[in-house]
This record gives C-alpha cells, structure tokens and sequence, in this order.
C-alpha cells in the first residue's frame, strides 16, 4: 500500500527512532549516533548503531544485518506488515490515517485469520458454557477448581469430540476451506475435505498485546493423542515469539514477571492473585521470547515444575534470560510438583512467601552442581569445584563473582586465590573462543548478506551493482543521467535489480526521497540488506569515475574488470570490524 510522502514525512517527524527504539532497548550515546544490544539477535556487546545526524534516522545492526528506518524497526520487533507498522506508529503520535488508502492482500488476509480466530473462540466458548457437548470440558474445569470469573477473563472453551462440528459453524459465517486452513483451524484430509483441526480438548485462546485472538492451545483430556495441540504458525502468529497471558501481565503494577511452565500454572497462579505471570507456548524459552521478556522488566522468576525436566528446562531458561540482560531467580517447590499443586495445597500467601525467598540463579546452578556427587569424597568435592568454575566464570559482575568465589572458598575450605586463578583461565579461555565465534559470525554474515545464488556466480557483477546503487542513493541529481546508461535489465542479480528499479521510481515520482523509504516494497529482512548499502556507502567514497567503471563492468559483462575490488575472506573481516570500530 502506498501511502502519502508527507504522511510517511510526518508520521517519521513524530516518532523519532531513537524515542521510539528506547522503549525496547537501552540506547547508548556514542558521538552523533548511538549504540544498543541488538533486539533481533542474543549478544553480549552491542553491535546495532542508530544513526541520528542524517536526513532519514535510521539503525543498523552488524552482526545479524538487520536495518532500517523507524517503519522497518516496528515492523521486526513487533512482528507486523507494513500496513499495520504505519498504523501502530500512526497512534502512538495520535495522527488519522489517511483516507482511501486502499488495502494490501497480505493486510486483507491477516485481518481475516484474526476474524475466525474471534469467531472461533467464541465457539468454543459457547460449547463450554451452554452446550451439553460442554460438560465434559465444564467438568475438567471444575476440577481444576477455577471459577467462572477465570474462565471468563482467559475466554477457555470446549472443542467437541466432532470431526467438522468447528468447520461448519465457520463455513455458515461465510469463512471459505482455504481460509480456515490458512488459519490453522482446519487441515485437509486425503480425499480433499477439510476437518477440526481440534477435537475434544479444553480450549486457551492466545491473545496478543493488542486483545487480538492469533492462536489456541487445546489440552486433551483423556484418550489418544498429544497431551497439548497447539497452533502451527500462520500470518498473525509466530509461536516462538509470543507468550501466554503477556496482555495481562504487562498491566501488572509489579516489577517482576513469574515464568511458568503451562497454561494451567499461568491461569491457577493469576487466579490467585499473581497477573504478573507468562509461559512458553508449548515450546522451550526461545531467544526471541527472553528478549520479548527484557522489553517489560528486568527480574524474572523461574516457577518451572519441581521434576527432571523441569529442571534442565530452568537451566536453559537462565541462560536465555541473562543473554537479554535480565536478572533470574529461581522458585524452591517443596510439597508439590508445580505452582498449580503447590498453590492449590498452601494457598497463595505461601506462594508469595515462595516468590519473596527465591533464590538467584548463580545459587541454583551452584546447587545443579552438586547432582551425582558425593562430595564427602575427594573426588566428589574436586568435580563439584571444577563444575563451579565454570559456573562463577559466567558471572559479569567483578565484585559479584569475588563474593561468590569468597563463599564457595569458605564453605569448602579451599584457597581463594586458587579458585580466582581457575576462573579467571576459564574467563580467558572463553574470551579467545568469543573472539573466535565473532569471526565465524562475521563470515556467516558475510554470506547472509549475499541475496540470490547469481552473486556467487557473478561477484564482480553483484559489488558494481551495490556500487551503482550506493552512489544513486547519494547522488539523487543523477538518476536521470545513470538511468540513461544502464537499464534494471543489464543487472545480473534479481535483488539489486530490483533495488534500482524500485530507487529510480522513488526518486523520479516522490518530494521526499531516500533509499531507506522503500519499505511498502520490500520485507523488512530485505531492508536490512538496502540498510547494509547504505551504512556502506558512508564508508566507502564512491565518485563519477568508479560509477563509470561499474557501469561498464555490467554492460560488458568483462571477465577480468579489474575494477571493482575482489575482497578476500581477511580483507573483508577487517573492513567490516573497521565499521565496527567507527560507530
């Protein structure tokens, strides 16, 4: 969809990027730019630069590629078109949308998804509350002792045990097969019919920050089949990027969130009093969900349950979580085996007795430390030491790990400056394996940023391109002169092709011209690679002569040009940690 230039001019005027970045990352002032941990991959140090003296403020992260301008940065973060970013910015400023806008086909189908996904839900709770098919959901509620205000508040419901009894209630609203497949609602069987894709089992809508129902969970309540169904992903639902019951727990007056393992911990914990509570979406915390967590607090408590895997799944939450920068702690469950049971047997002071005594996580892995181990032996107590080397060696803070090490030295009656020395070898160790790593990133980014199987075919073609592009970016006055010469057709690469084709047209019909204002025609992973040229390009002098000699290399097509420079693998390392290094 294409929008006004001055409305997309306005709307970037009230909604500055730095202002509007702040509110997911901690920007860093650098000079006339500012730096920030990357919000789209796990870092330590931050790679991500936001440019703030230039005529479109924009961001750049160098070690994932992603890029942009404010448009492009809502519409990664949070998961939305084009269409949808304008208009979430749009009301952040309090500006109208334009009028006749028109619509787009992706725009058109995610409404529709997010239409059934209503209507669904409704279904299913109709069949709970007021069916006779409903009893045997009522019945588990029941059970499970939540009232109807809870059953309410989350929206629960029943699918029956019918093969089409979904299917035909949303083709009498007029929902099409194509459509409830695309939705997920409904899969095609062999013979070409459509049926429930959920059957007999209690029903969690998943709702997203904006009240929008965008998937379901459906817990079997006895016979075959998976315990948990949950929803494959669709336009309007990305499972490793949203978390159950996070519409509420945002509003939550409370500083810290309670990571839970299910829907049924979420829903007993907030009945009894807890909004502040979320959980994985039948999968194991993913980066994007600890960093989806990092943008509403700083202090999250693991309430995993008490068993094996519960446990191990503890441990690689800390890991994400700390990742993000955010600090965890870890419940003790004595009693019980989840925070359902344990609430359902001691109430909910006790519970947040429970919250208030919880431990960090450096105790919690101390302890992990210890599992298999007698450490009444020698050998037992020196696997338990070395195991917790590589436990303190993970701790940022200098005077957090000296504690730390002082309490495991007296506790296990060793020389604390023996136990400095083992960790500070382990912290050297994993220093040389991260610089390491950061090379292997920059190759793989390297790669990442090659757009179609022509580049490797024809990499002197693909550099007089970016040249081409880079230089029209900066140099608008010269389209007319530049189109003259060389046609989208004479390039070699269908991405920079393209580039070109849609920046001539830009600079040609718009009074607000700039090459980050392409994203009603590329993905926002695309404007990435855009972003790329154009940080490069501010690097990189690019003159009329260098233009002529790219241009000739795309028309003669030279097999020895000459002309563009052939980076070898160091050589390109050391341009782009040379970037790096400016910012």
């Amino acid at each position: 969809m294409a929008f006004p230039d001055s409305f997309i001019y306005e709307l970037k005027q009230n909604n500055p990027i730095d202002s509007v970045m702040s509110s997911y990352v901690s920007l860093i002032r650098r000079g006339r730019n500012s730096l920030c941990l990357c919000p789209f991959h796990s870092e330590k140090s931050p790679s991500c630069t936001v440019y703030l003296d230039v005529s479109d403020p924009h961001f750049y992260c160098f070690g994932c590629g992603a890029g942009g301008d404010v448009i492009t940065f809502i519409m990664k973060i949070e998961n939305l078109d084009y269409v949808e970013a304008v208009k979430f910015l749009a009301s952040r400023a309090g500006m109208s949308m334009p009028e006749d806008t028109g619509g787009s086909q992706a725009a058109h189908i995610k409404s529709r998804v997010l239409e059934m996904n209503r209507t669904a839900a409704r279904y299913f709770f109709d069949v709970l509350a007021h069916s006779s098919a409903g009893e045997k959901g009522r019945r588990y509620f029941a059970e499970r002792q939540l009232s109807p205000a809870t059953i309410t508040k989350y929206g629960l419901g029943y699918a029956p045990d019918d093969w089409y009894g979904l299917s035909n209630h949303m083709r009498s609203k007029g929902y099409s097969e194509e459509e409830l497949i695309t939705a997920n609602l409904c899969g095609r069987g062999k013979k070409g019919g459509i049926y429930d894709q959920f059957r007999d089992r209690v029903m969690f809508p998943i709702i997203d920050l904006r009240g929008n129902v965008i998937a379901f969970g459906g817990r079997i309540i006895d016979g075959s089949g998976p315990k948990y169904l949950n929803s494959a992903d669709t336009p309007v639902f990305k499972k490793s990027s949203n978390l159950f019951s996070l519409n509420f727990a945002k509003n939550s007056e409370e500083k810290r969130l309670i990571l839970a393992e299910g829907y049924m911990d979420v829903i007993s914990i907030n009945q009894a009093g807890f909004e502040n509570v979320v959980a994985t979406l039948g999968t194991a915390l993913t980066q994007e969900q600890a960093r989806l967590m990092a943008r509403y607090t700083k202090e999250v408590i693991i309430a995993y349950d008490s068993d094996g895997a519960g446990q191990k799944a503890t441990h690689k939450a800390i890991n994400l979580l700390s990742e993000a920068g955010v600090r965890t702690k870890v419940i003790h469950m004595e009693g019980a085996k989840d925070p359902d049971e344990y609430i359902k047997k001691f109430g909910a002071l006790r519970f947040r007795q429970l919250l208030d005594k919880s431990g960090g996580a450096i105790e919690f892995e101390l302890d992990k430390c210890r599992e298999g181990l007698d450490t009444d032996t020698d050998e037992g107590r020196i696997e338990f030491l070395k195991r917790c080397v590589n436990v303190l060696a993970d701790i940022s803070s200098p005077i957090e790990r000296e504690v730390y090490i002082g309490r495991l030295a007296d506790e296990n009656k060793v020389n604390k400056e023996m136990l400095v020395q083992q960790v500070n070898g382990v912290i050297r160790k994993r220093q040389k394996q991260d610089q390491s790593r950061e090379w292997t990133d920059i190759r793989t980014f390297r790669n990442r940023m090659r757009t179609s199987p022509d580049e490797y075919a024809h990499p002197r073609e693909y550099k007089a391109e970016r040249g081409i592009i880079a230089y029209l970016a900066a140099n608008p006055d010269e389209a007319e002169n530049i189109s003259s010469r060389i046609s989208p057709e004479d390039f070699t690469t269908d991405f920079n092709k393209k580039v070109y084709e849609k920046l001539l047209e830009k600079i040609k019909n718009s009074s607000f011209y700039d090459i980050l204002s392409l994203q009603s025609e590329f993905t926002a992973d695309e404007m990435g690679k855009i972003t790329e040229i154009a940080v490069n390009s501010k690097d990189v002098n690019i003159n009329r002569t260098a233009v002529d000699d790219f241009i000739n290399i795309l028309l003669s097509k030279a097999d020895n040009p000459g002309d563009v420079k052939n980076y070898s693998d160091d050589d390109f390392l050391k341009y782009i940690q040379s970037l790096k290094s400016k910012k």
